[in-house]
């Protein structure tokens, strides 16, 4: 007389296996259906256009970045670059006006923007409304406490 759990070991370990084996038969058909689609878009010269966008888009974004670093050098900045630190995220500068003189006399959050994307993103509304609000604050922080 068999033992049933034994039975059931089996049917399980056969059941694994035929799932698996199903599984990457699947996996393949599908990598080789990816190359094929993708082939058919590169003959197709859509792969071409869409790798041409995406440069664009970078180029765009990197000029974004650039011109964000070199604003404080343009003849009709409005800030003293030297009171100009740049921060990058969520906001580009934080300008201490009278720190060249040595009189800090305000603190000013400022946001470069260039090209056609001159709209605030959620983030830097937030920040906006939050200074606008006078949620600002002065801390400190004692790293030897």
């Amino acid at each position: 007389m068999e033992n049933p759990e034994i039975k059931t070991i089996i049917l399980l370990c056969v059941v694994f296996l035929f799932c698996l084996f199903f599984l990457l038969i699947g996996r393949r058909m599908g990598l080789s259906q990816g190359r094929r689609q993708e082939r058919a878009d590169w003959e197709g010269h859509k792969l071409q256009d869409i790798v041409k966008a995406r440069l664009k888009a970078s180029r765009a974004v990197l000029g974004g970045l650039v011109s964000e670093q070199i604003a404080p050098l343009l003849p009709d900045f409005p800030f003293d670059p030297g009171d100009c630190r740049f921060v990058g995220k969520p906001v580009d500068f934080i300008v201490f006006r009278g720190m060249n003189e040595k009189n800090i006399t305000e603190v000013i959050f400022l946001e470069v923007k260039s090209g056609t994307g001159k709209n605030l993103n959620d983030q830097e509304k937030r920040l906006r409304d939050a200074v606008q609000a006078g949620r600002v604050r002065w801390a400190e922080y004692d790293v030897l406490q």
